[in-house]
């Protein structure tokens, strides 16, 4: 017997990642995004087990923002500290459903301003007014959940919760636990482009999106029907 029948095979090599959305090659579609410059910033809070490195979108919509910020972590002691400069929570908002029931939201709203406990406000209009920034937790629903409760000072921004008209475009590639979930960089920029008022936004993001599942699904095996248990 020789050396080389007792070598043990070798697993290949992992393809390196884009640097700048952190998806292997086939999957990669940053290349000629060109940044929008939003008015409002965006701040993305990762929770460190948010692993979909395939279908997650985090890292693809900073690359379509000039103010854009991304933070990986469990808990930072402020707003300021979590961005690295000064900043008023009041005048920031953070994006989380939380407990809050679809059915109390009103329905001619995509944007709704809730309180503390996830009510809707009487008010939904001067919350909107002056928003300098917004805040996303990127993870499961749990994840995000651990987020939440873990930074305190959330509770001085105001806080917002998207009342989308249809689904995610994930559809079933991705499971999640409301009809009313979206990806983050749906959500980003569903948001963004409403508060600006500006469709140019979610028009650009979107189309990468649809780019990155459109990648996602021709990796995937294709089902074979006749060798399907007990099908003839």
């Amino acid at each position: 017997m020789t050396d080389d029948m007792n070598e043990i095979p070798q697993a290949a090599p992992e393809e390196e990642a884009c640097p700048r959305c952190g998806k292997v090659p086939k999957l990669c579609v940053c290349e000629g995004i060109t940044p929008i410059a939003n008015k409002v910033e965006l701040l993305i809070l990762q929770h460190p087990q948010e692993q979909d490195k395939a279908l997650g979108t985090a890292k693809l919509a900073l690359l379509h923002l000039e103010k854009a910020h991304f933070r990986i972590g469990l808990s930072w002691a402020s707003l300021s500290k979590a961005l690295g400069r000064e900043a008023t929570p009041s005048k920031w908002a953070v994006l989380y459903l939380g407990s809050t029931e679809v059915k109390t939201l009103p329905k001619d709203r995509e944007i709704v301003a809730v309180d503390a406990k996830g009510v809707p406000l009487a008010d939904q209009f001067d919350p909107l007014k002056g928003v300098q920034g917004v805040i996303l937790l990127d993870g499961t629903w749990s994840q995000a959940k651990t987020l939440w409760w873990r930074n305190p000072w959330v509770l001085k921004c105001r806080r917002f919760v998207l009342n989308p008209g249809k689904p995610s475009a994930y559809g079933k590639l991705r499971k999640e636990p409301r009809r009313e979930s979206l990806s983050t960089l749906e959500a980003a920029a569903m948001l963004l482009s409403r508060l600006e008022k500006n469709p140019a936004i979610e028009d650009a993001m979107r189309a990468s999106f649809d780019k990155l599942l459109t990648a996602y699904k021709a990796e995937q095996p294709k089902k074979d029907w006749r060798r399907r248990p007990g099908r003839r």
